[in-house]
């Protein structure tokens, strides 16, 4: 039997991120992103996410989307959805309608004001094709992000969905979550 291809996406670990932004500043300083450009983004989730009192973070980028609407919405055929699950942007091909924008659902696409094009994670296939790992990855203290092939994982031991986040169902979002785990009681009752 023929061994499927990878299919890659992003794990994000919340017990390991401690909303530091180190993988939105080494990203955003690595490709020499405009100030008001962030390919990835670390925000603080709801303390009561895990049913107790606990500060959890969560870094996301594109979730190269099964069915992104981005690539649907372009009409000059921008984005491209390689066999490997990466949705890629040709920013040689953008004319800078920001239709893409008002599609993405995670609000993932930005315009560059100075380019006049857009600009999104391409999960730095680049990279991962010469055997490295992307920026994100490898600058992460906590290891907190890693790229998963969907298709040797294990999906009970990741959630697609993360309150207050958009519905990973909309557009077949392939980012996978580890939630955090309940934090241990301060005091303990002698």
């Amino acid at each position: 039997m023929a061994k499927k291809k990878e299919r890659l996406g992003f794990a994000i670990n919340m017990d390991r991120c401690v909303g530091c932004n180190a993988c939105t500043i080494s990203c955003k300083s690595f490709y020499q992103l405009e100030p008001s450009i962030n390919r990835r983004f670390v925000r603080e989730t709801d303390e009561m996410l895990t049913g107790t009192a606990k500060r959890c973070y969560i870094s996301t980028a594109c979730n190269h989307c099964d069915e992104p609407a981005c690539a649907k919405a372009c009409p000059t055929g921008a984005y491209t959805k390689l066999e490997n699950g990466i949705v890629k942007h040709n920013q040689d091909r953008c004319i800078g309608c920001q239709m893409c924008a008002t599609a993405c659902p995670y609000g993932v696409p930005q315009f560059d004001t100075v380019k006049k094009k857009m600009d999104k994670c391409s999960m730095c296939y680049d990279r991962l094709e010469q055997g490295e790992d992307t920026i994100c990855v490898s600058s992460c203290p906590m290891e907190a992000i890693s790229i998963i092939d969907l298709n040797s994982i294990n999906e009970s031991d990741y959630v697609k969905d993360v309150s207050g986040f958009v519905n990973s169902k909309i557009t077949g979002s392939s980012t996978h979550f580890t939630l955090p785990k309940a934090s241990h009681s301060v005091r303990r009752d002698q």
